[in-house]
């Protein structure tokens, strides 16, 4: 893997994950996106330098890996799939609230509270 695909696969990692760190729904899928794309181009990057075609009859020199690829190919779909599902989710969120802002839940924070006194 070159020096500057790892430095851009790395940023676009450190974007998503900060992005993913924010209370507003619509930054949240941004970040998810941000790390899928860091995440294909780390995959795309494992793959090697580029060589002549996997599927050529009886070419015996340096040819590229066909799977890097067709991993890229699989993520993307994936991540097209999951960002819909979540631009859903956002949006009936939004509907519902007239807020995009993922909010603390109370219920959960007394049900801590009260595991930490039975605790002590």
């Amino acid at each position: 893997m070159s020096t500057a695909m790892a430095v851009a696969a790395g940023a676009l990692f450190a974007a998503g994950t900060y992005l993913i760190m924010q209370r507003l729904l619509t930054r949240i899928v941004v970040g998810l996106g941000l790390i899928a794309h860091g995440a294909n181009l780390a995959l795309l990057g494992s793959g090697g330098e580029p060589g002549a075609a996997p599927i050529v009859g009886g070419s015996t020199g340096v040819i590229s890996d066909p799977l890097p690829q067709a991993l890229v190919l699989t993520a993307i779909v994936i991540t097209f799939g999951v960002t819909a599902f979540l631009l859903a989710l956002a949006y009936r969120s939004y509907v519902l609230t007239d807020s995009d802002a993922v909010e603390d839940d109370l219920e959960d924070r007394r049900i801590a509270e009260l595991s930490r006194k039975e605790a002590a």
